[in-house]
């Protein structure tokens, strides 16, 4: 009778073993998927760049015409909800003198916090001036601002606070290119403060895997007038882990408009063919202007990744780009490009930050109509323009709000209204190029 206790007793033991074994491995195995989750999402600039599934976009929160007006960290999740529904994984932001950038990256950190599936990195933009620039002083572009020093040292601690969010930081936004009169600088300055955060990775004071570019006009990389062909440029593409580059063909409906418009071969052709093949053709001057910084490099002797930093296309003008202009701007041509841009891109593996997530009125606050007002792929109030109609049938934005606006299409959904306020560009014979 004892042994027959005993061996029941074993038996219960042994079933309470494996009973508690079985408990306790689905515990250990969602830790683990956790743990492994997390070390998946913690990725480098390389991995996320190289991914045509990581989608990128330009990020500015600001809701109403003046920047003093900074939006809360409430209302950045709201908008970081909509633009990871959209599959977007890389913000890039502007500067680090104002909250902004700095209430971006708390936002993403409490979003990841309270959702392990919220994944968001971030391209951290320090803003570089020449010296007296944004003054009433004589601008001088051969000196620097000595606001640079601390805008670098700001990116810098954010960077490293917040390691797991921001992969890239870009030194200068546009800050080299001739035409951004009020504050250019010289290449050698961008090149001073790459080579500082370099050597800051270099002595283990910055992330190894963060990569440090620049980002700015294609012509700034070597794409365009000889005049930018200068030794500290060559340097400065030798230095960075890329090149970050912009190109806008809409700009160039205006300033030289060798690509746009209609073809008289095309006569015959419905309304909707004519502006799928003139957007088409603005993607391949958008492509050639790529083409061009990447021939530059090369001829340099330089192999290294190439990606958009900025491109986009404004849905409402009441100057250069529009009725009265080029014809350029509506809701309809900026989906085209939109969609054809984001299919090239991905296609050739090339990142492409599509400038931008809403659109912002602070840009050109005395002239509401004004196309930097309207680059959004939503309006201020959080209406999908017609690139993301699909995407709001498909239901991602279900739940999602901006302010108090759920998130709907512009025309209420109707595509012939939408398409009443078309232009046609004009035929290409009519135009004159202005260089």
């Amino acid at each position: 009778m004892k042994k027959q206790m005993a061996y029941l007793i074993s038996l219960l033991c042994l079933g309470l073993l494996f009973s508690c074994e079985q408990n306790k491995r689905p515990y250990q195995s969602d830790k683990e998927e956790k743990k492994n989750t997390t070390m998946q999402r913690n990725l480098t600039a390389e991995q996320i760049l190289s991914n045509p599934d990581y989608l990128a976009i330009s990020y500015g929160g600001y809701r109403k015409e003046t920047r003093d007006i900074q939006p809360t960290i409430d209302e950045l999740k709201e908008d970081l909800k909509i633009i990871h529904a959209m599959g977007i994984k890389i913000l890039r932001t502007y500067n680090v003198r104002l909250p902004h950038a700095s209430n971006v990256l708390k936002a993403i950190h409490q979003l990841k916090q309270e959702d392990d599936k919220f994944e968001m990195y971030v391209m951290l933009g320090a803003w570089i001036d020449c010296k007296n620039a944004w003054t009433d002083l004589p601008i001088n572009h051969f000196e620097e601002s000595e606001e640079n020093a601390s805008e670098i040292e700001r990116a810098v601690e954010l960077a490293k606070e917040y390691q797991d969010i921001v992969k890239i930081i870009a030194v200068g936004n546009e800050a080299m290119v001739k035409w951004a009169a009020a504050y250019y600088v010289q290449p050698k300055t961008i090149l001073k403060w790459v080579k500082y955060l370099q050597n800051l990775k270099s002595a283990g004071d910055l992330n190894q895997d963060l990569w440090i570019t620049s980002s700015d006009n294609f012509a700034s990389w070597g794409g365009g007038d000889a005049q930018y062909h200068t030794e500290d440029l060559n340097q400065l593409i030798a230095e960075v882990d890329y090149l970050s580059i912009h190109t806008y063909p809409m700009h160039d409906t205006h300033y030289n408009p060798i690509f746009w418009g209609t073809s008289a071969d095309e006569a015959k052709l419905g309304n909707l063919k004519k502006l799928d093949l003139a957007m088409s053709r603005s993607l391949n001057y958008a492509v050639s202007q790529y083409d061009s910084v990447v021939n530059y490099m090369k001829s340099l002797h330089i192999e290294k990744p190439v990606h958009i930093g900025e491109t986009g296309w404004a849905s409402v003008s009441s100057g250069f780009y529009g009725t009265n202009g080029s014809k350029a701007t509506d809701e309809y041509k900026q989906a085209l490009y939109y969609q054809k841009m984001r299919t090239w891109s991905k296609e050739n593996k090339v990142a492409c930050f599509y400038f931008q997530a809403f659109d912002e009125p602070w840009k050109d606050p005395h002239n509401p109509l004004g196309s930097e007002n309207f680059f959004g792929l939503f309006t201020v109030e959080g209406k999908a323009k017609y690139a993301l109609w699909n995407q709001v049938d498909q239901g991602v934005f279900n739940s999602l709000k901006r302010g108090e606006n759920p998130v709907q299409k512009t025309y209420n959904g109707k595509l012939e209204n939408l398409l009443l306020e078309v232009d046609m560009p004009p035929v290409r014979k009519e135009m004159n190029v202005n260089h």
